[in-house]
């Protein structure tokens, strides 16, 4: 009901003499959807709402794998499942959007909330002069003792 609730609005918002970046604003919407809107008639937005709830989605084959990755690990980026995705179905055609707006659905509906791990880190005490280095990390090349040179990395 929400895409039907949005083009009322989109059209009561015109009524009223707002502007399509007046409206898409105040939304919260891209100005092409808004003009999409303004061209659907209300019999054809319900239309296009009730072929949206009967069409198949392509991660729908892979709903119980991405299901049971989130509940071991829920605190996994939709940019990891879509890697593991990758790495396991190369021939899988699914864009990075795609995924995202799939596994934050599976979220909601399964009432699977993405645990934060909060990084714990603290200032270090000032030591000795001697007792305490500090790096930059990068690399540098130095000669061995056989006089070759070699990379060193820190």
């Amino acid at each position: 009901m929400e895409k039907l609730q949005l083009l009322v609005q989109v059209k009561q918002l015109k009524k009223l003499g707002f502007s399509i970046a007046a409206i898409a604003k105040k939304l919260d919407v891209s100005r092409n959807t808004v003009y999409k809107y303004l061209d659907m008639s209300f019999e054809e937005a319900t239309d296009w709402i009730s072929s949206l709830r009967t069409r198949k989605r392509k991660l729908d084959p892979y709903q119980n794998q991405l299901l049971t990755w989130l509940k071991e690990h829920p605190d996994l980026s939709s940019a990891q499942i879509e890697d593991w995705l990758k790495e396991r179905y190369p021939n899988l055609e699914v864009g990075g959007s795609t995924i995202r707006s799939y596994v934050r659905e599976l979220r909601d509906i399964h009432h699977i909330p993405k645990a934060v791990h909060i990084r714990s880190h603290e200032a270090v005490e000032e030591l000795a002069a001697g007792k305490q280095i500090q790096v930059d990390w990068g690399e540098i090349k130095v000669k061995n003792t056989q006089n070759k040179e070699v990379k060193l990395f820190f």
